[in-house]
């Protein structure tokens, strides 16, 4: 069976036990839960289908176990926070009480599951534009893969940074000025961990493009080939989620606006403060 179609009816399947599980438990959190575990099993079944067909599948590993790592760090983070026992994401909450009932069961349906799911294959995608092109390993290959690797050690120490001021604010019962995490990382990104998150699929897409380019694709098939689509849709749901989640943020901290102004939203950037200060004098 082709690995597309296979990875298409696992979408299915998964995101039909998503929306049927979000109606029984009321939590519309499944989503979150299958998103560090569906992208991996997707990439696997293109690797699998490489080496199975007898071509030359070590890119296709590379990546796949790029991915695991990439899987289980998630995970993890997201397991340590309760994520997996029954913890709803609370900006579901939030937009469940600004609707209608059949308002937001819609949402949930195109939005959280249909959107969302879709974007979980989307991602994965470059894998097979490596399956199409299975061509010996180049430098840039082992480039964009210490690139992935750079950016997953990031990720892991921005969350790794917020979970400790989470614990601090914890002990200190609930409150810890300013309220929000402000040193380390995210000194200089107000969310370091999304910006180390979407940009490891972009290094992902660029290691199948690398294939394309190796085996002598034309720019509109190789550099720039139809698997773009998922790095992208995926860097565009993080600035959507970024702004709302500040929404909320902003209007539990007043020093939040501050923080705001001094220090960018994603890209890891010197802060601003002394410009802010010079202009306020």
């Amino acid at each position: 069976m082709d690995p597309v179609a296979i990875v298409f009816v696992t979408a299915g399947v998964a995101s039909a036990a998503c929306w049927i599980l979000s109606l029984l438990t009321r939590d519309t959190s499944w989503v979150d839960r299958a998103w560090s575990i569906v992208p991996v099993v997707y990439v696997w079944t293109f690797a699998i289908a490489a080496l199975a067909s007898g071509v030359d599948a070590t890119r296709l590993v590379v990546m796949a176990v790029l991915a695991t790592a990439w899987g289980a760090r998630l995970t993890f983070n997201f397991a340590r926070k309760g994520g997996y026992t029954g913890m709803e994401d609370y900006r579901w909450a939030i937009l469940r009480g600004r609707m209608r009932p059949w308002q937001f069961q819609l949402f949930n349906l195109f939005f959280i599951i249909g959107y969302q799911m879709t974007l979980l294959v989307l991602i994965t995608l470059p894998a097979n534009v490596a399956l199409q092109h299975p061509v010996p390993l180049t430098v840039w290959d082992a480039v964009f893969a210490v690139v992935f690797l750079a950016l997953l050690a990031g990720e892991t120490i921005a969350d790794q940074q917020q979970w400790e001021f989470h614990r601090r604010k914890e002990l200190a019962g609930g409150t810890l000025a300013p309220g929000f995490v402000t040193t380390g990382l995210f000194r200089y990104s107000r969310h370091p961990n999304f910006f180390f998150e979407q940009s490891q699929w972009w290094a992902f897409y660029a290691i199948g493009a690398t294939a394309a380019v190796a085996s002598g694709a034309s720019l509109l098939g190789g550099a720039l080939n139809v698997s773009i689509i998922g790095p992208f849709l995926l860097s565009i749901l993080f600035i959507g989620s970024t702004i709302f989640t500040e929404s909320i943020t902003a209007s539990k901290y007043p020093a939040y606006s501050d923080y705001q102004r001094t220090t960018s939203m994603l890209v890891p950037w010197p802060p601003r403060t002394r410009q802010v200060a010079e202009s306020a004098a």
